[in-house]
Formats: C-alpha cells, sequence, structure tokens
C-alpha cells in the first residue's frame, strides 16, 4: 500500500532523511518509532505528499507521487485519513458535527445519508449517544476517538496517526491502542503509526520500523526488531525495559 524508495530530503544544511526506505503492507500496521528531531514527522508528510523528496521515490497504491501536481496530489490523499496528537477537533462543534464535517465539505451526501455515515463511525470506536456534546466534554480518550471516526468518515484506505498516546495516561493509552486494533480488524485499513511509545507499538504493531537520524536502522516483526543489535535499536529497548 506504500512503498517509500531511498528517499532523502533536506532543509537547508540540515539533512533529515537519508536514503528512507520502507513498505507498509495493505491491512496492516506499522509502527514507526524514533525519538524527536528522528524525521518521523518529514517522512509521514512525504507519505501524503505534503513534501517532495530531494532525491527517491513515493509509492501509494501503485502510484508514484513524488511528481505529481496538485490536483493529482488531492485525489491520492483522499485515500488517507488522519488522526492528529491532540485530535484536532473542532471545540464549537459537536461530535457529531466534527464526524459529519468532511462528509458536508467533499460528498453530496444528504443529511439524513450523513447522520447514518457518522453513526456508523462513531459505533466502529465505541462511541454511540455522545452527538450533542462538545469536545471539551470529552476525556481525552474520547477525544481521540472522535478524531478517529471522523477520520474513517470518507472511507479511507490508510490511517495515518501522529503520536496518537502522548500524553495519556496508561489507562487511557490502552483505550487509544484498542481503538486502533479495533478499527483495522473492522475495516480493514492499513494504519502508519508515528510513536515514541514503545509499549503501545508491541501492542498494536504487525510491523515496527526505528528511525534514527533519518535512516531506517531496524525493521521487521516486532519480535525480531527487539532482537536487533543495532546500537542505538539496543539503548532504546534498554532504557524501556528499565523503565518497564
Amino acid at each position: 500500500m506504500i512503498q517509500v524508495v531511498d528517499v532523502w530530503r533536506s532543509f537547508g544544511d540540515n539533512q533529515v532523511l537519508r536514503g528512507v526506505n520502507l513498505t507498509v503492507e495493505q491491512g496492516t500496521t506499522t509502527v514507526i518509532l524514533g525519538g524527536s528531531g528522528s524525521g518521523k514527522s518529514v517522512l509521514m508528510k512525504h507519505m501524503i505528499g505534503l513534501l517532495k523528496p530531494d532525491r527517491g521515490e513515493v509509492i501509494i497504491d501503485g502510484e508514484h507521487i513524488e511528481h505529481l501536481g496538485e490536483r493529482d496530489l488531492q485525489r491520492v490523499r483522499q485515500k488517507f485519513g488522519m488522526v492528529f496528537q491532540a485530535a484536532a477537533l473542532f471545540d464549537s462543534m459537536t461530535v457529531f458535527e466534527n464526524v459529519a464535517f468532511p462528509l458536508r465539505e467533499r460528498t453530496k451526501l444528504s443529511e439524513h445519508e450523513i447522520a447514518d455515515v457518522v453513526h456508523a463511525k462513531l459505533a466502529v470506536v465505541g462511541l454511540r449517544g455522545i452527538d450533542d456534546r462538545y469536545p471539551d466534554e470529552l476525556s481525552g480518550g474520547m477525544r481521540k476517538r472522535v478524531g478517529l471516526a471522523r477520520a474513517l468518515a470518507l472511507e479511507p484506505k490508510i490511517v495515518l496517526y501522529d503520536e496518537p498516546t502522548t500524553g495519556l495516561d496508561p489507562i487511557t493509552t490502552d483505550y487509544v491502542d484498542e481503538m486502533i486494533l479495533a478499527a483495522k480488524a473492522k475495516l480493514g485499513v492499513t494504519s502508519v503509526v508515528i510513536s515514541h511509545d514503545i509499549g503501545s507499538a508491541f501492542k498494536i504493531a504487525d510491523r515496527l520500523a526505528v528511525l534514527y537520524e533519518g535512516v531506517i536502522v531496524a525493521d521487521g516483526l516486532p519480535a525480531e526488531v527487539r532482537e536487533s543489535r543495532q546500537p542505538f535499536v539496543r539503548q532504546l529497548f534498554a532504557l524501556w525495559n528499565q523503565k518497564a
């Protein structure tokens, strides 16, 4: 579903990506682990065409996107849903209005059809009966779930999660992990999760990729990555084991 082939990207003298290679298979969840400044967000922006590589290829669902114009990029972006770190809900809108927003903006569905879709997506993330509540009336985990329902409204093939568990307590983190697993199980979406939460990564990932200084230094099944002898990966898991 996603192929990143030898992607390089710099900003001035700052070389952020240094030949990244990554493959995300259809219907799987890939977690990209890395610390601050490792290039995770820049890599995600290449996947949705917000940035173009200095060199290399980005292939989405079989289509090279690195040289597409804006109109074709918009078409490709419709294959994506995005769940932001802080959910990015509209505070002045109810839960129903938040989830309905992309449907009203980008489809010609009737209000009755929109309501059906909104309630179906809220059901997927385990939320019912909260249509009229506002974001500031919700817990952090509930806001994340509403954000996912909105991301799923247009039936994307791929969902990108940007640090979905940052700042959450362990119980809420577990709810968010279950939400990601449920979306994959019920809808078959392909998921890419940008994270530095190792515990969460092991729970949700089919594959793990570790990004360090702009390079994927480990990539494989979670158990394989955990046994990596690469120095940064060893240090990463050693610190995590100490905290655990």
